[in-house]
């Protein structure tokens, strides 16, 4: 990610800087093991930290792995249960519904080899066996994802169990009672091409009704396409082509029809200074345009914008307007700014809420999503097709509520698919992040995805998408 400054990319400046100081150390320390041991020795020794920091130290972990999560959730979801031998028993006879988001509170402490391999808890007793990963080193409060378990924790068959590292005292169970939101007219909004089906392909491909609007072409950061012997502004547009394509053709894979999926056209990572002067006309950084409708041309939806294709901040909510006025969705679902740091994401949720304001028809519910973390790249920790734990937070925000949609293993073989038809996603992983992958698996245990390279396919195809439900103008989470 480029572009404005954010916390993410401050963390990730303080990041690089400590690993020239300790790059800087280490230097210091071959030299002398060169001039008092002998002059080969930094050489091996330079090969192995290599290594090691390939293997056990590249990830982008920007908090200490023994600080606590932080979840205010609100008591009346918290139940009683007992924690005998490592299963989890309910203290008492309760319903709980097959759709209720259930949330198991944990606190871990990493056994020695949970430094160098994945630390996770497996999930026994339930339709199929999960295994949910934490940071290496973990030493804190996590929150495990039981959603689509409701039968076998009311049977007393669940049972929890520490792989490189242990459950210390007593888990606490949090149930959050859901009608099924898969029988509403839902509309998903996406940044850019992909962000749908990232986040809520289960959900939309299983609803009653569908739309997904895309603001943004992600036209930039077209180096697969210069290396075809393209010019920079030709890559551009040809990626934002592309990209546009994927959002309307792409939705059809997940049964939502190219009359329902819009492709607004917007520039990538301009939505920021869009905001910032609503009646400027701002252009791509990239693609040399300052007309949306190069990217519009693939929508069978006519829009009002589509007059002057200009690329302004007052368009954009005006597009916002005038298809909620026209799909009536009962759902909105969008980033959800709080925990996702991306700009445009950021953006995209002020831009739905600002759109809202006023209009005739208000959805009933809206869904957050997270695609990108500030403190934790890897997030969801762990392999493809494992279930989705709660993501790091470290100021408790009494206005989430988990929202939580099980996926069976036939749908995460359609969203995997999916993602594979993105064109962002297709081109091959570099040289040394396939190296990275491979001292990984045979030194630290980790498994990539057999659907795909890019890291998506890891981290987006899973047993569970995970969303934060409020209601339109309420800042206090439902109950």
């Amino acid at each position: 990610m480029n572009g404005n400054p954010s916390r993410k990319q401050q963390l990730l400046k303080r990041h690089r800087r400590n690993k020239r100081v300790a790059l800087l150390v280490a230097l210091v320390v071959l030299v002398l093991a060169g001039v008092l041991v002998a002059w080969w020795l930094p050489l091996v020794l330079a090969v192995l930290l290599w290594v090691a920091h390939e293997a056990w130290f590249a990830d982008h972990l920007f908090y200490a792995p023994g600080d606590d999560y932080q979840y205010a959730f609100a008591p009346s979801h918290e139940r009683a249960v007992l924690w005998r031998e490592g299963r989890l028993l309910l203290a008492e006879p309760l319903p709980v519904g097959a759709d209720d988001t259930l949330i198991v509170e944990v606190r871990l402490a990493s056994r020695a080899f949970g430094r160098f391999l994945d630390p996770y808890v497996s999930i026994l007793g339930g339709a199929v066996a999960d295994a949910q990963a934490f940071e290496r080193g973990v030493r804190g409060v996590r929150y495990l994802n039981l959603t689509g378990e409701a039968a076998a924790l009311a049977g007393g068959q669940i049972q929890l169990a520490g792989r490189h590292c242990r459950i210390v005292g007593q888990p606490r169970l949090w149930v959050f009672p859901h009608d099924d939101l898969r029988q509403r007219r839902v509309m998903v909004i996406a940044p850019h091409a992909d962000d749908a089906e990232l986040a809520a392909f289960g959900l939309y491909s299983q609803a009653a009704e569908s739309w997904i609007v895309t603001l943004t072409a992600g036209e930039i950061e077209a180096d697969h396409y210069q290396a075809m012997g393209m010019s920079r502004s030709e890559a551009a547009q040809t990626k934002g082509r592309l990209r546009a394509w994927d959002s309307i053709a792409v939705p059809l894979w997940g049964g939502v029809p190219a009359e329902r999926c819009v492709q607004l056209g917007y520039f990538c990572l301009q939505l920021p200074a869009m905001q910032a002067a609503p009646d400027v006309a701002v252009a791509s950084r990239e693609a040399e345009l300052a007309d949306t409708r190069l990217f519009r041309q693939f929508n069978r939806l006519r829009l009002a914008s589509d007059v002057d294709g200009a690329p302004t901040w007052h368009n954009l909510l005006a597009d916002l307007r005038e298809l909620i006025l026209l799909a009536r969705p009962e759902v909105i679902v969008l980033p959800q700014a709080g925990i996702d740091p991306h700009p445009d994401h950021i953006c995209a949720q002020e831009a739905v809420l600002e759109a809202l304001q006023g209009l005739a028809w208000q959805p009933q519910t809206l869904l957050g999503y997270a695609n990108h973390l500030h403190d934790n790249d890897r997030w969801p920790m762990g392999n493809a097709h494992t279930g989705v734990s709660l993501p790091p937070l470290f100021q408790a925000d009494a206005s989430l509520r988990p929202y939580c949609l099980a996926l069976a293993a036939p749908l995460r073989r359609d969203k995997a698919m999916a993602l594979g038809m993105q064109h962002d996603l297709q081109p091959p992983a570099p040289f040394k992040r396939r190296l990275r992958r491979w001292l990984q698996r045979h030194l630290a245990g980790r498994r990539w995805a057999a659907e795909g390279e890019n890291e998506f396919f890891r981290k987006a195809v899973r047993r569970h998408e995970l969303f934060w439900r409020t209601t339109p103008g309420d800042d206090k989470p439902q109950g």
